[in-house]
């Protein structure tokens, strides 16, 4: 049995829609990367998969479907991208995420109670990283700008700032396999 309670806040999150792609990533990011850690259970590979994630989503993806819609197709997109990995690791295609993977997209976001030592671990890694592959990361993900803004305060066009992200991630992802 369904109480109103319940009902009311179910259509409240059926009605709620994102102002701008940055407040799709805010919200969906942890769930994203929960799943794809859970699936290849390593920070590397979980954090590589999370921007593919998001990155294949980027165009496709209407920031005005409803937060439900949005998380269903994170769920779809994830599937792929984690179909697309384990056929360039393995040699083999898994495309089956079952039910209870999809609950990881769809339960609210937490912040882990413990703390942890990711804030070294980061400045670490991005000292070893050229000059404008650390300013792109820190500027989209520890001060959250948009491509646009970081673009601008670089001085560069959007479209070099996306190339620039990519290929320090994976600069990054290749500095943290050899330190793991």
């Amino acid at each position: 049995m369904v109480d109103a309670g319940s009902r009311e806040r179910s259509e409240r999150d059926d009605e709620h829609r994102y102002p701008d792609w940055d407040a799709v990533y805010r919200d969906n990011v942890g769930r994203v990367y929960r799943l794809m850690y859970s699936k290849v259970g390593n920070r590397a590979d979980a954090e590589d998969l999370t921007a593919e994630v998001f990155t294949a989503a980027l165009r496709p993806l209407r920031v005005s479907a409803s937060a439900p819609e949005v998380r269903a197709y994170l769920f779809t997109t994830a599937r792929t991208v984690l179909a697309g990995h384990w056929r360039r690791t393995l040699g083999i295609e898994v495309t089956v995420l079952d039910a209870d993977d999809e609950r990881w997209l769809m339960a609210p976001s937490t912040v882990p109670d413990e703390p942890t030592n990711a804030p070294v671990q980061a400045a670490a890694l991005l000292a070893q990283l050229p000059e404008k592959q650390r300013q792109i990361l820190q500027l989209r993900f520890l001060q959250a700008c948009s491509l646009k803004e970081a673009a601008a305060t670089m001085g560069i066009t959007v479209t070099n700032a996306k190339v620039l992200q990519h290929r320090a991630l994976r600069a990054a992802a290749k500095i943290g396999q050899v330190e793991a």
